[in-house]
């Protein structure tokens, strides 16, 4: 009778939970994320054994991150939000130019204009990529910078928000849990993202449901939340997923470019927080969420921070996907229009 062996992504979910656990313990912010997504790390640049991703593991994680991130959009808040859209979309719009300083350090280090750009764009990883193969960039440095990025601000944000700001004062109650208006929400928000994945548009499994949770959360004023544990589960798989990106492999091809990669990522952080300090003068906003929202990470990461310190989550995904728009509908227009006028 042939041997018959576990799957190696079931591992993979074993180690993401005890790592999970264990960060919860020590009190490290989005413990379930950042705990499981070093365990892996640890475990596959450490040890021979190169633990899988959970199939469709990062897909369902996005789907109840983004019914979470929708829920909390309420009238009043948006509101808020509305009345001062304009100077948000200035403060989106500065933080993608932000990274021109990024694409000027990896060109004075040798990297072709390609690479440099869509490197250098804090866009979703797979739409760089994307962009950088019908613009000839070397899509392996493209990859790794946009992973690396990611990675450097879900480790480091989270815990220098907790460290020097605290939890935060909530701004508005998550409220409680409808099992009716969930049992709607949720395959509709399968549906959604099976359509936005479709039409081919960018983080299908995390803008569906949070399309079709906020819509619904709006029109009806639902104040309700997710069960307990949900949020937990869907950093789970996250984390675990984005782990799986990275090995001994990843760290020692071209050091000094991820070296470099850390470094501009570091100043648009600086830039960041510079700008959402004086957007908060001229609006009034909570200063705290919009740092968090104008953060060069990604979105899922990002509004679960503000979830987990108790910040406005709607406040820092509407910046977050503001940024994200302008990237894909800016960045390949204005790559060839550099690389045409000094063709010149």
């Amino acid at each position: 009778m042939p041997e018959r062996r576990l799957p190696l992504y079931w591992a993979t979910g074993l180690v993401g939970l005890a790592g999970g656990f264990a960060a919860s313990k020590v009190g490290w912010p989005l413990p379930w994320m950042v705990g499981s997504l070093l365990a892996i790390i640890l475990v596959r640049c450490l040890t021979p054994w190169q633990l899988s991703e959970i199939p469709n593991g990062r897909k369902c994680g996005q789907w109840i991150i983004g019914i979470g991130i929708g829920l909390h959009f309420t009238p009043a808040v948006i509101e808020q939000v509305a009345d001062h859209f304009m100077l948000i979309v200035f403060g989106a719009l500065f933080t993608t130019v932000s990274s021109v300083i990024s694409v000027w350090i990896l060109r004075r280090t040798g990297e072709d204009r390609a690479t440099a750009f869509f490197a250098s764009m804090p866009g979703g990883s797979g739409e760089m990529v994307n962009l950088g193969a019908r613009n000839g960039a070397v899509l392996s440095q493209v990859a790794a910078a946009q992973s690396l990025r990611v990675l450097a601000v879900v480790l480091c944000v989270p815990a220098l928000f907790k460290l020097l700001l605290g939890d935060g004062v909530p701004l508005h109650s998550a409220g409680s849990v409808s099992w009716g208006w969930l049992a709607l929400v949720a395959p509709l928000g399968v549906l959604m993202a099976l359509l936005w994945q479709r039409l081919r548009q960018p983080n299908p499994w995390l803008f569906g449901p949070l399309l079709v949770a906020a819509t619904i959360s709006l029109a009806g004023n639902l104040q309700i939340g997710l069960p307990d544990g949900a949020s937990q589960v869907g950093q789970w798989l996250i984390g675990s997923g984005l782990a799986c990106h990275f090995n001994r492999a990843f760290f020692r091809r071209a050091p000094s470019f991820l070296c470099r990669t850390l470094l501009a990522t570091l100043l648009c952080m600086l830039i960041a927080a510079g700008a959402a300090w004086a957007l908060s003068l001229l609006t009034e906003l909570d200063l705290r969420s919009l740092t968090l929202g104008m953060m060069p990470g990604g979105i899922a990461e990002m509004s679960l921070t503000a979830e987990t310190l108790q910040l406005s989550v709607p406040l820092v995904t509407a910046l977050q996907v503001l940024r994200l728009l302008l990237v894909l509908f800016l960045a390949e227009p204005l790559f060839r229009r550099w690389n045409r006028g000094a063709t010149q």
